[in-house]
């Protein structure tokens, strides 16, 4: 989806996630679908119409903290109603003390998480449910970074999200590579980046013939034997795969 790159209103997000979850449900019906959302989406449109968890503006700041002792963190949780909505929420609150090491100073580190969601405790909601949004943003990370989804500077449209669907396919490819080549080696969980770095981005000796190309290792690669391992296994599974002849 390619929208302006700004801070949505309060209505377009309503109106996104209005008709991206009914997609969703014509393929997956049956598949619970949670929202976690910055603090951004914290807004009354889209909270009357979504079940999920939201982070809070950082504008709500935890007063009369004493000074900081040794790093401690405490979990908690209140009903709030910003001016703006209508009704008050459930809101679970994360303080936490950092002690300074390292040259670093001190400091608190508070978070706030808006839910509508009542029944897992403080700790468990932001913990084990809030947080996996952070790996979510990792995925979006590696496809906008190492495989710059970002570059979408063409006038046009139909050519910006081409760009789009060749960043994706090149991030399925990099999917089936970590499942079908890279498994029980050191990029089984390897970035993009550091796929490209490591087994692409190396000097080779090509020799070309007439019906293949041959590219030629330098006895010093430090990546021989991992290169060998991906080929051999990427030419099995091509081989599981092809569909059988007809008799």
């Amino acid at each position: 989806m390619l929208r302006p790159g700004k801070r949505p209103t309060g209505a377009e997000n309503a109106m996104i996630m209005k008709r991206v979850p009914h997609v969703l449900r014509q393929h997956w019906p049956h598949t619970h679908i949670l929202l976690r959302g910055d603090g951004h989406f914290s807004n009354p449109e889209l909270m009357k119409n979504v079940r999920g968890h939201l982070a809070l503006h950082q504008s709500m700041v935890v007063q009369g903290m004493g000074p900081v002792v040794s790093s401690v963190r405490l979990f908690g949780e209140f009903d709030y109603a910003a001016k703006s909505w209508p009704q008050a929420h459930r809101v679970v609150l994360k303080a936490e003390a950092l002690t300074g090491n390292n040259g670093l100073p001190a400091k608190d580190n508070q978070r706030y998480v808006v839910t509508s969601l009542r029944s897992p405790t403080p700790s468990a909601l932001y913990q084990q449910v809030y947080c996996q949004r952070g790996q979510a943003e990792n995925w979006i990370k590696q496809v906008k970074a190492d495989l710059k989804s970002d570059r979408t500077s063409a006038s046009s449209f139909l050519t910006n999200f081409a760009r789009l669907l060749l960043t994706a396919a090149a991030y399925v490819l990099h999917q089936q590579l970590r499942v079908l080549g890279l498994r029980d080696t050191e990029l089984a969980s390897a970035q993009p980046k550091t796929v490209i770095l490591s087994l692409f981005k190396i000097a080779v000796r090509v020799k070309q013939y007439k019906d293949r190309g041959l590219l030629h290792l330098p006895n010093a690669c430090p990546v021989r034997t991992l290169l060998t391992k991906v080929c051999q296994r990427l030419v099995s599974a091509r081989r599981k795969s092809a569909m059988p002849t007809s008799p």
